[in-house]
C-alpha cells in the first residue's frame, strides 16, 4: 500500500464525496497490489455507482492523459503518492444512454430493412 496522504489537484466535488473517494482509495490500495491499477479502478467505480447511481468512471495509473466531459459536482483528480486517481461521471444516466443505444440500434436496422 502506498502509505502518503491523498493530494487533490482539482475537484467540483462537495467535500462528503471527496472524502469518500479517497477513503476508497486506500481501501482499494489495502486490498489490491498497487500495480493491479484496473482492479483499484474497479474497486472504486463499483462503490461509487452502489453510493451514487450508475455511470461512474474512473482512472488509476501512474502516467496517462485524458479530455473528458463530466456532470457539475461529479470531477475529481487527485493522487496518493506517485499513483493518479481520475473520477467522474458523465453526461447521461446509464439508463438513458442503454436506452438511446437501443434506440440507434433499432433506427440502424429499419434503415437496413
Amino acid at each position: 500500500m502506498l502509505e502518503g496522504k491523498a493530494v487533490i489537484r482539482e475537484s467540483d466535488m462537495p467535500e462528503e464525496m471527496q472524502s469518500r473517494v479517497t477513503e476508497l482509495a486506500y481501501q482499494a490500495l489495502d486490498l489490491y497490489e498497487v500495480s493491479d491499477c484496473q482492479s483499484i479502478a474497479h474497486y472504486i467505480k463499483q462503490k461509487f455507482d452502489e453510493a451514487y447511481g450508475a455511470a461512474w468512471h474512473c482512472v488509476v495509473g501512474k502516467d496517462f492523459g485524458s479530455c473528458i466531459t463530466h456532470l457539475c459536482g461529479s470531477f475529481i483528480f487527485f493522487h496518493v503518492e506517485m499513483m493518479e486517481f481520475l473520477i467522474f461521471k458523465d453526461g447521461k444516466e446509464f439508463t438513458e444512454s442503454k436506452e438511446e443505444a437501443i434506440g440507434v440500434l433499432q433506427k440502424s436496422k429499419q434503415i437496413d430493412s
